[in-house]
Parts: structure tokens; sequence; C-alpha cells
């Protein structure tokens, strides 16, 4: 696990965005912020969701479910929308059975959202894409709004 290449959408500069970071990434050549997605599994969960300075929204998914399917591309487009300031983790439970017990996820999809290991909100089932990003703006909220430790 080391990165993912991704071309910034407002200059088309290739970059390489990191799987684990304290900080958001930002395009190597224009400094906007690049959207965050990456994915996780049993062994990787901890790092790769606890080792930030922004939310992460974590999407325990699965392959068979429709709603999964459907929340997918929604959730890429408020992460993007977002960048800089959300990260998006997905887990898919088949081959993450500990993060999914972990969480307690009986339905799926199940997203969440952490502020460093804590967790900030939880919706299981699908969202629009108006609700997901009011969803997603509020958990932002709540984090800022706490205290660093």
């Amino acid at each position: 696990m080391d990165a993912a290449a991704l071309t910034c959408a407002t200059c088309r500069t290739k970059n390489h965005v990191p799987f684990v970071a304290d900080d958001a990434p930002r395009c190597i050549q224009c400094q906007g912020f690049l959207p965050w997605i990456t994915e996780a599994t049993d062994a990787d969960f901890k790092l790769v969701a606890d080792s930030t300075n922004v939310v992460v929204c974590v999407d325990l998914w699965a392959a068979w479910a429709q709603p999964s399917r459907l929340v997918g591309p929604l959730l890429d487009r408020v992460v993007a929308e977002r960048a800089g300031r959300v990260k998006l983790v997905r887990v898919n439970v088949e081959n993450a059975r500990r993060v999914q017990s972990k969480f307690e996820a009986r339905l799926i999809p199940t997203m969440l959202l952490l502020w460093r290991g804590e967790e900030i909100g939880r919706h299981a089932g699908a969202l629009q894409l108006p609700q997901l990003r009011r969803w997603i703006d509020q958990g932002i909220a709540t984090a800022f709004r706490k205290p660093v430790a």
C-alpha cells in the first residue's frame, strides 16, 4: 500500500495520493486539495482510517448489496466536492469481517463518520445525494467544533 494515481480536476496534473497521511493531499502543481478515496481491510483499517486530521467517512459495503452499488458513486462525488475536509475509506465487508463486527454493521451499506478514530456519525442504508451531502457536512461541522486532544 503506497499511493493511488489521480489526475487533478483543476489543472490536469497527475498526482500520487497516499493511502495514509496526516493531512489531506494537495496537487503538486496547483496546490488544490485532491479527493481522498481509498480502501481498507481488517489488516490495515486502523492505520488507514485513524491516521489523518480530516473527517473519515467509512463505507462498509458489499458487491451483492444493490444499495452499496447506488451509494458508492454518490460518495465519490461528495468527497470530491469536499476535498481537503473528508477522506473516504471503503471497506468490503466480505473481506473485512472484523471491521464489520467492530462497528456492529448489520445493514449494508453502513456509513460511518470518524474523527481521530472516534465515531461521530452513522447511517445504515443508502442516501440520496442531498441527504448524503447534509449528513457529511454535519459530521465535518461536529468534528471541527470538538477540541483538539
